[in-house]
């Protein structure tokens, strides 16, 4: 398949280069096994995948957990219906690990070697050469304990590899028509717990819950929930912000959160940051930049 890619001629002749060379890496290990969330990253690299080894020699695996959130599941099994990925859906068990519960700054390390030592076992009794993720070359600038996880079970990443951009991602993602091509990136719920602060099934679904109610009120791009005990705090983009932060508007975020079972709520108003709960604790509510929602309108 060739990308139809609105793009100037040189741009466009690089991408259509990195994406013959994924295919050569690919075709070249003949079968692949595919840690598959759904996300920008993990579709383009199973749908590109399913052309170049054909489905017999692809499988594209979901890990499920209560720190995976539905949306991004919903998501992953429409692209997978839509281009004919073959899926397999597994259960794994990083809750249970008191490590990973404990929510240290390396918490993924512990939630990927949980998720690795189910995939690498799959692929082997099914006789699939490699298993890789969706890394890309952008987030080997990032810190992302994960990455440790992988090199140790011998997972690849090709689009690292080969110095996929986000940008290319999304570009050839969007050429494709792959419909994740304008997601936001959407990691775990885990990651909207400030590191320190354990992890349970209640505070993920408290988490998830407001999510959702709040994109069902129409907020769109960027947003997290981030947990701080009672209080939940909003981030979204510049963009939603000066229309969301408006006075008539504020009780319908208040009751949104609190519906999920949030005491109190704040709009960050300096809007989604990522990583933003590896910041300092001293950062937080005191804040002038933060409107708190509970306040009267």
């Amino acid at each position: 398949m060739t990308p139809d890619l609105a793009a100037p001629d040189v741009l466009r002749a690089q991408l259509l280069d990195k994406e013959s060379a994924l295919v050569a890496w690919l075709r070249d290990h003949g079968s692949v096994l595919i840690g598959f969330s759904g996300g920008v990253d993990s579709a383009y690299l199973a749908c590109v995948a399913l052309e170049a080894v054909g489905g017999a020699n692809m499988l594209a695996v979901i890990g499920r957990s209560a720190s995976y959130p539905l949306e991004q599941w919903t998501t992953a099994r429409e692209v997978a219906d839509r281009f004919g990925v073959p899926v397999l859906e597994i259960d794994t068990d990083e809750m249970s690990d008191p490590r990973y519960a404990a929510n240290p700054v390396n918490r993924c390390y512990f939630c990927k070697t949980e998720l690795w030592s189910r995939l690498v076992p799959i692929a082997r009794e099914r006789g699939l050469a490699v298993v890789v993720d969706g890394t890309n070359h952008d987030d080997l600038a990032d810190f992302r304990p994960g990455a440790q996880a992988a090199r140790e079970a011998g997972v690849q990443s090709p689009l690292a590899e080969l110095r996929f951009s986000k940008d290319d991602i999304r570009a050839l993602s969007r050429a494709r028509g792959i419909p994740t091509w304008s997601q936001p990136s959407s990691p775990c719920l885990s990651s909207r717990l400030p590191h320190g602060t354990e992890v349970t099934p209640l505070r993920l679904r408290k988490v998830e819950n407001a999510e959702r109610a709040l994109r069902a009120l129409g907020i769109t791009g960027n947003l997290r929930v981030r947990y701080h005990g009672e209080t939940a705090r909003i981030e979204m983009d510049h963009d939603q912000i000066e229309r969301w932060s408006a006075v008539a508007q504020r009780p319908a975020l208040r009751a949104a959160v609190t519906m999920a079972g949030f005491a109190r709520v704040e709009l960050d108003l300096r809007a989604f940051r990522s990583g933003s709960l590896n910041a300092l604790v001293r950062e937080a509510r005191a804040d002038a930049r933060v409107l708190d929602l509970m306040e009267s309108d």
